[in-house]
């Protein structure tokens, strides 16, 4: 098992990342504002506009530390990492069930399975605490139609039926997210997801943090040595990290979207961290983005009993482990791919 070890996040426009020894400086306006040695770091992510030395960056690959460039409101900009790593005949098994409809579709399926039912796991949760004090049948409905289509996807189904299944999951759960907000209702809504730009402050903080685990996606599959370029749910599309975001479905719900509602429905992130600029496109603040992090490094630190594992990791840790599993299963140990699922 990897060791979980830190990932620095970088925020300031203004910070410029170098190498002293074998130290990581970060300099702002030409003052030094942070060192750690690299053997602390396992990923550096930053957002803005801001540069790294190429000296850095070379130690970086060295040590197998990857660096993710994003913009300010996270969108992925470019990654830098070493060689490959990991055996090419796992790789080439890959490929492969890639290549193939019907395997694609096994598995895509497994990682689909693991989404719908931690979305429900959502659902059921808010049911538990708040369904005496609110109006919550639309929420019991829906999860209720999850559960029907965990059910739908468990079956020899096509490619495309699994890809149709996962978008009418969606829009219904989307649909009560609403419901699920208890506090801040003037600021934080949700009329079906967007991006690209996210058109609301709770699509922009979704976003964010779907950045942030995908980073983790990615890197987990890197480490097992898997191409996180060759996905089975999403196909291949140049500079798409197609099994990254395969990896990071089941964890959304878990990882992302409960994070979201517990930070505006405990006021850790409030509406004056918003920006709406005149696209229509909305963007977070410094000081929120730096609330949202310190929130997901906690978070990460958390431990739970994995399911099929059935021994206590750090929540971090959720993506490896995943990834490993996947290895086992293209490897042929393991009969099927078993979805990460949130009791």
């Amino acid at each position: 098992m990897r060791k979980m070890l830190n990932v620095l996040y970088v925020t300031n426009p203004e910070a410029y990342l170098v190498k002293d020894g074998e130290n990581l400086v970060v300099r702002i306006q030409d003052q030094e504002a942070f060192r750690t040695p690299i053997h602390y770091l396992e990923g550096i992510v930053t957002f803005g506009y801001m540069g790294a030395s190429p000296a850095l960056l070379g130690m970086c690959v060295e040590k197998g530390v990857t660096v993710s460039f994003l913009t300010a409101s996270g969108k992925h900009q470019a990654t830098v990492h070493g060689s490959p790593k990991g055996n090419v005949l796992l790789r080439r098994k890959q490929y492969r069930l890639a290549d193939s409809d019907h395997d694609s579709a096994q598995i895509a399926s497994m990682f689909i399975i693991g989404k719908l039912a931690n979305c429900r796991t959502v659902l059921r949760r808010f049911i538990s605490d708040y369904g005496e004090k609110v109006d919550a049948a639309q929420v019991v409905n829906v999860s209720k139609i999850l559960a029907r289509n965990v059910l739908r996807v468990n079956k020899e189904i096509h490619l495309d039926e699994v890809r149709g299944i996962e978008g009418e999951s969606a829009r219904e759960y989307f649909s009560v997210l609403n419901h699920l907000i208890v506090a801040q209702k003037e600021y934080f809504y949700i009329q079906g997801r967007n991006r690209r730009p996210p058109l609301d402050n709770f699509n922009a903080l979704l976003s964010f943090l779907y950045s942030l685990l995908l980073h983790e996606a990615r890197a987990a599959l890197e480490t097992v040595g898997l191409d996180p370029y060759v996905g089975f749910l999403h196909r291949d599309r140049p500079g798409r990290v197609g099994l990254a975001l395969d990896l990071m479905e089941e964890f959304r719900p878990y990882m992302a979207d409960r994070l979201a509602l517990s930070l505006i429905n405990r006021r850790q992130v409030t509406g004056d961290g918003f920006i709406k600029k005149e696209s229509g496109g909305v963007v977070m603040k410094d000081t929120a983005r730096k609330a949202v992090i310190e929130a997901w490094q906690k978070r990460k630190r958390e431990e739970i009993t994995h399911p099929f594992l059935n021994k206590k990791i750090p929540a971090g840790l959720l993506p490896y482990a995943q990834a490993l599993l996947l290895a086992r299963h293209l490897r042929g140990d393991l009969d099927r791919y078993p979805p990460f699922v949130w009791k």
